[in-house]
This record gives structure tokens, C-alpha cells and sequence, in this order.
């Protein structure tokens, strides 16, 4: 099938970017990556009148860290991001980048895209919210920031207005002691996950758990964070008894359906022991690897 008639746009600033945006309302859609975008374009599962390429667009292929952030721009690959020594610090994210699909996609699709698409079976979406990510809109209105936990509003569906474009994605610079750990399991490499989960924690003097952040993938009709979980975890030392009342919260929080990868109990029931396999390896990590 071959997808609708479009006009296409190559801005060479936001600025003009965010007028397009403007201009065309719904009918427009932003292309940097494409790997999710051109696709339902090819089923006709999205259908834009205008296509709104921001690859040209300078300064929006950044990794840096300021203001106590890491700041992931709009145009920043994921192999960018796998090989960024900056990542290093950030093992949830590395963990996540080198699984997502294969290294031709990653050569291409872009981490903000990722987000941006809404998906629930995207890694990223549950690696953020383990990590209490930001999202920077900019739209005619200026720059909008959004805590990650309200930019998922349904499937496929973000709090992006019409005319924003995701400029960047702010990650909290983690405190000593701090780890984490994306698990995923799936039929091949590659392919989307039966189930993921991502974990992030900073332990105190003590060794207890000072904070703790738990993101679901593909277990929901959007990605999920298991707060319950979190909660469980906060103030008490990270021992067996306690990561599997946690873990057992988090299959809780999940609402998997059954479909071609695996019966929903199945899901649930991964999300059971990968919670747990997470969590000891983000200990592990915030313990310098004991």
C-alpha cells in the first residue's frame, strides 16, 4: 500500500519548523527518525497531509550535561547515544539503547521520536519515566516542559499539542549511589517486547533505598509506572523479601492483553520476575558493582 498524498517540508530552523506546525495544525507531522512514522504511513494507519523534516534543523543533535541534567536533543540517534561516553553514567539508558530493535534502525531513529510516537511496545518510554524524565515542547507559545509522568496519555497518544515540536528530553543527573537496569524479553532479537521492565535507584549512607523509579513496557495501553512499587521500596533496605513485594506490585500495576507474543498472565507474570531481575542488577550497579 502506498500512503496518501503529502506535502513535505526541510525547515532549516525550529523556528520555521513550529510555524509549519502552525499553519497545517493536524494535518502536519514531524519526521527526524521516520522508523515509526513512515511505516503507518505505508498502511495508512497515519494518513498527514504534511510532513514536517526536521533534520536540517541545527543544534538538535546534542548529548550534554548542564544544569544538573542530561539533555538528549531531537535529532540524537540511539546508536548516538550507545556510543555517547557521556551514557557511561547512565547504565538504565545504555541498557535500554543497545536493545532497541537493530543497529540499522538505531543508525536512523532517534531517541525523542521514540517518545514522541506514544507507543507502549517503545523502550524508551518506560526507561524515562524510571528516571523522572522532562520533555521540552516548543511550540508558538514557547517552550513547554513536561514531566514524563503526564506525557503519556493513552496509546500512541502524548500531551504534545498540534503545533509542538519535542525539542529535547531532560534526564535528572543521578546522585552517588545511584543504578539501574532495563529487562526485556522478547520472541527475537530485535522485535518489540513480550515485556520490559526499566528500574532506577539511588541508595542511602545505609545502603536502604533513598528513591526509586519502576517504568513498564508494552503491558498496557500505555507505558506505565508502577508507583505502588516505587513506594515499596522507598526507606527499606533492598533485600529479597523486599524487591519481590515490590516486584509482585508491579505486576499488579500492568494490564497486558493476550495477542501474538504471549498470553496476558504470561506477560504478567514476567513483569513479576523481570521487576525483580532489575532491581538486583540497578543494586548491584549502585553498590559500585559488589
Amino acid at each position: 500500500m502506498y500512503p496518501r498524498q503529502f506535502e513535505y517540508f526541510a525547515p532549516a530552523s525550529l523556528a520555521e519548523a513550529i510555524g509549519l506546525m502552525k499553519k497545517h495544525g493536524e494535518e502536519a507531522k514531524v519526521l527526524s527518525g521516520g522508523h515509526s512514522l513512515v511505516p503507518m504511513m505505508k498502511l495508512r494507519f497515519a494518513t498527514p497531509g504534511c510532513i514536517v523534516d526536521i533534520n536540517n534543523i541545527p543544534g538538535l543533535n546534542k548529548i550534554e550535561e548542564k544544569g544538573g541534567f542530561l539533555h538528549i536533543g531531537a535529532l540524537v540517534r540511539e546508536a548516538e547515544l550507545e556510543e555517547s561516553p557521556i551514557i557511561a553514567k547512565y547504565p538504565l539508558l545504555m541498557d535500554t539503547a543497545r536493545v532497541i530493535a537493530d543497529p540499522q534502525v538505531r543508525n536512523r531513529a532517534t531517541v525523542c521520536g521514540n517518545l514522541a510516537h506514544g507507543d507502549p511496545a517503545n523502550d524508551h518510554p518506560a526507561t524515562m519515566l524510571a528516571l523522572d524524565a522532562l520533555v521540552v515542547a516548543e511550540g508558538p507559545k514557547g517552550e513547554r516542559v513536561i514531566p514524563i509522568k503526564d506525557f503519556f496519555v493513552d496509546t500512541l497518544t502524548t500531551a504534545l499539542k498540534p503545533d509542538e515540536i519535542l525539542k529535547e528530553v531532560r534526564v535528572p543527573t543521578p546522585p552517588a549511589k545511584s543504578g539501574g537496569a532495563y529487562v526485556k524479553i522478547e520472541r527475537k532479537v530485535g522485535d518489540f517486547a513480550i515485556a520490559a521492565v526499566a528500574v532506577q535507584i539511588t541508595l542511602d549512607a545505609k545502603g536502604n533505598c533513598a528513591k526509586a523509579g519502576i517504568g513498564l513496557t508494552n503491558v498496557g495501553p500505555k507505558p506505565i509506572k508502577a508507583s505502588a512499587a516505587e513506594a515499596a521500596l522507598v526507606g527499606k533496605p533492598l533485600t529479597d523479601a523486599t524487591i519481590a513485594d515490590a516486584a509482585r506490585l508491579a505486576a499488579q500495576a500492568c494490564d497486558p492483553v493476550t495477542d501474538v507474543r504471549a498470553p496476558a498472565d504470561y506477560k504478567r507474570s514476567m513483569v513479576r520476575e523481570l521487576t525483580q531481575r532489575a532491581l538486583k542488577r540497578a543494586q548491584a550497579r549502585a553498590e559500585g558493582g559488589k
